[in-house]
């Protein structure tokens, strides 16, 4: 298949007769050379027996799942296109799959509403996709990559709620006073189109006065403040705080790792955390 000596490869042993001292053997795929990131990577995945692709006809099927969301499933949803939407996320995330927004009520309290992806349109029980997504259980996260749970056109695009576009969810929605106080709740499926894609860093620099664009700077606050009075809230009613020092590699252009570096925990975080945490 291509491979030279020196090189990595699966292989399966096709016969090993009692009379040899070594086995006979054929190469199923040549990983590449070792020291490779990427050989390095696939090695790995193979020697734990994870996926490092999907089956090709599970391709075919995501591919004919259309990305236009129709009239009629428009009219049976809660539309959110016009409220203030946006994401906030790691900078190196792939797919964006929870989405706040916020708006004034006439009674003056907010309608704070926690938008998931409504996954569940697109992947109907006992279809292939479901059964291979059932069989990897989540996604897989590496120190450079995401081996997803579902084929990329769904996990990355179709429902990923990426900024400007419409979007199918499952949402929570709140009517919250700026105390953290619940006065109703509402859950069902929703349209959104979120306005603006934030990283941890974009959103904590709104939250501290330190963003250039003051875009959503006040909407990004009124939240925060709401989230740490719901976290001071939940503490004072003795939940636990698992708090944990997380670390991440940065790598160079090529894969390889330069340095680890422990993950600030900062109010952008926990913001996210506080309504998450909310919607379940």
């Amino acid at each position: 298949n291509g491979g030279k000596n020196g090189m990595k490869a699966i292989g399966t042993i096709t016969d090993w007769p009692k009379s040899t001292a070594n086995p006979f053997g054929e190469i199923i795929e040549v990983l590449g050379v070792p020291g490779d990131n990427d050989t390095e990577i696939n090695a790995i995945l193979s020697e734990l027996d994870l996926p490092s692709s999907f089956p090709e006809q599970l391709a075919k099927l995501a591919d004919k799942i259309p990305i236009k969301i129709s009239d009629e499933e428009i009219s049976r949803r809660r539309d959110f296109r016009k409220i203030a939407t946006f994401t906030i996320d790691p900078k190196d995330a792939k797919d964006f799959d929870d989405a706040l927004s916020i708006k004034k009520n006439r009674a003056g309290n907010w309608e704070i509403g926690v938008h998931i992806a409504d996954v569940s349109h697109y992947v109907q029980p006992g279809s292939e996709i479901d059964k291979e997504a059932y069989d990897r259980g989540t996604s897989i996260y590496l120190v450079d990559r995401v081996i997803p749970m579902l084929p990329e056109k769904l996990s990355n695009l179709i429902c990923s709620l990426r900024p400007n576009e419409e979007k199918l969810c499952f949402s929570a929605v709140f009517e919250m006073t700026e105390k953290g106080e619940i006065i109703n709740e509402w859950f069902g499926r929703t349209i959104i189109c979120s306005d603006q894609r934030f990283t941890y860093s974009e959103a904590q620099d709104l939250i501290e006065g330190k963003h250039k664009n003051k875009k959503f700077e006040a909407e990004v606050m009124l939240l925060n403040k709401i989230a740490v009075r719901m976290r001071k809230n939940r503490f004072l009613k003795g939940a636990i705080g698992f708090e944990r020092i997380e670390v991440k590699f940065d790598l160079d252009e090529k894969g390889n790792p330069l340095r680890v570096v422990p993950k600030e925990v900062v109010a952008s975080n926990r913001l996210i955390e506080e309504f998450m945490l909310l919607a379940n």
